[in-house]
């Protein structure tokens, strides 16, 4: 590959080119076009040349994130910020499977979420309502 094929598929990556446009505009084949973009940090769109309506940031760290047409709009930059947000505001959550007892063992009664098989409020109730009081061991 010659200088002039690098500059060329690094401009017509940076106005958003694909793999496939690229491979037969210069008549490389599209393996080494991925190749060379992906050792040259060329595999995703620079926010720079993204339109303000089309930017957005996670709204967990601030990072910011590129939109993409026909997508749904994200609103994280990962899982690990999603659920860092979401365990963070638990008072958000619409939760739908929240499930009442009474124990059967103290007779406390408790709500679980998620969990429609649930029996005990606690562990130590468990063990005593089902062990008669504690393992001997």
């Amino acid at each position: 590959m010659t200088e002039n094929q690098k500059a060329q598929i690094c401009a017509l990556r940076k106005q958003g080119a694909g793999y496939m446009k690229i491979a037969q505009q210069t008549g490389i084949s599209q393996n080494t076009i991925k190749s060379f973009c992906r050792r040259n940090n060329l595999t995703a769109k620079e926010t720079a040349d993204v339109p303000a309506e089309e930017q957005s940031v996670c709204e967990c760290c601030g990072k910011p994130m590129v939109q993409r047409d026909g997508r749904k709009k994200k609103r994280f930059c990962s899982d690990a910020c999603r659920n860092k947000w979401w365990n963070a505001h638990l008072d958000i959550v619409k939760r739908k499977a929240i499930y009442k007892y009474q124990c059967p063992n103290c007779g406390k009664a408790f709500e679980v979420y998620g969990n429609s098989h649930r029996k005990y409020c606690c562990h130590e109730c468990y063990v005593e309502h089902r062990f008669g009081g504690g393992l001997d061991g």
